[in-house]
């Protein structure tokens, strides 16, 4: 993966000066593209953004944290519907994660039994009716202002900085103007829906240490129904039940890209107390006994 790495630039922050470089990674359907932030040696962590966001999701995050790279067992950070990524990727390979920080997610997104197939036959066909129109125009042609301004009317809890900071990965230069960047797939219902009962079992199986850290004006106020609220209230103890830490802290959905000094504190003493303390132990370890 490391020879994939392109274009390497140095950024200079208030915590540390830390390298970061272009990674993009090929898949049937194209490329995944990402950055990579710090050494290559450590103890690395995967972070996976929210819906329609992208990497730049933590670039006010990432400077704050203890960060490196190196493949054989890795910590994830997941922000929105990249913490339901996450927590399903640590239940399917428990193995491989040694520690998840679910920011403003609950680590899974159940749906009502009973809604389950009326939600995936609309995925479905709205997939279908995706495919008819492949080669056509590729999405609507803005300026720069008018899609800072499409941005943040779909996402309110974007402050105006965080939203210039989406969109310098968020848009392509075509002629006229710019247009989104990201695959519109996204717009259509997840067929991938599982009930509450599949969401317990799946994070019972969860190997690594968890934090969860919920935004008093994120997703949990905005999930007010009575089953939305059922849900989320069993995950949490869920969590609890298990010895894992469940906090909450003053913002909103965006809070970690928004004012992320508010996050970075518990983030970088989990890490450093969960993954970081673990890894120079088994390095200690074999070196006492000589």
């Amino acid at each position: 993966m490391m020879q994939t790495l392109k274009g390497v630039r140095h950024l200079q922050s208030t915590a540390m000066r830390q390298t970061v470089s272009e990674l993009s990674v090929p898949v049937p359907w194209g490329h995944i593209k990402g950055k990579v932030w710090g050494p290559d040696n450590g103890c690395p962590v995967l972070c996976v953004h929210g819906w329609a966001d992208n990497c730049g999701s933590f670039n006010t995050l990432i400077p704050l944290l203890p960060k490196a790279l190196q493949w054989n067992k890795f910590s994830i950070i997941g922000h929105s519907m990249g913490g339901n990524v996450a927590g399903l990727f640590s239940a399917l390979y428990p193995e491989m994660v040694d520690a998840v920080v679910l920011l403003d997610s609950f680590g899974f997104l159940p749906t009502v039994l009973k809604e389950v197939p009326k939600v995936m036959r609309q995925g479905m066909d709205e997939i279908l009716q995706f495919e008819k129109k492949t080669g056509e125009k590729r999405g609507k042609v803005y300026s720069y202002q008018k899609a800072a301004e499409r941005l943040s009317a779909g996402n309110p809890t974007l402050s105006e900085q965080s939203v210039h900071i989406l969109l310098q990965r968020g848009l392509d230069r075509v002629e006229g103007g710019v247009v989104f960047s990201r695959d519109f797939r996204i717009n259509l219902n997840n067929i991938e829906r599982i009930s509450l009962e599949q969401s317990l079992e799946m994070q019972s199986r969860i190997k690594a240490s968890i934090l969860v850290v919920l935004a008093d004006d994120g997703l949990e106020k905005m999930f007010a129904e009575q089953d939305q609220k059922r849900f989320t209230s069993s995950l949490l103890q869920a969590y609890r039940d298990r010895n894992h830490s469940v906090v909450t802290v003053p913002g909103d959905h965006h809070i970690h890209l928004n004012d992320p000094g508010v996050v970075a504190p518990l983030v970088s003493d989990f890490l450093l107390t969960k993954v970081l303390a673990h890894s120079k132990r088994l390095i200690d370890e074999p070196a006492s006994k000589l």
